[in-house]
């Protein structure tokens, strides 16, 4: 950011009342977390749907009939 920017905004920060530059700062320091904040990858989108959607508890084993229509396999005793 350039001197002259960086003293205009505080020139016109100054001149505000101090409630008025309450906000101001405020608005800085959520501008400056945001800035600061990763943009998430495809991993953090994935993680933060995990456990969202609701599926029978065979589905790991058996997506084949939920997304297909095939027959569901025999079930193996342990």
């Amino acid at each position: 950011m350039s001197s002259s920017i960086v003293t205009e905004i505080v020139q016109q920060v100054h001149d505000l009342p101090d409630p008025l530059q309450q906000q101001v700062l405020a608005f800085v320091l959520t501008l400056r977390q945001q800035h600061l904040e990763k943009d998430p990858d495809a991993w953090d989108i994935l993680e933060s749907l995990t456990g969202t959607i609701e599926a029978p508890a065979d589905w790991s084993t058996e997506h084949d009939h939920y997304l297909y229509g095939t027959l569901k396999r025999p079930a193996t005793e342990s």
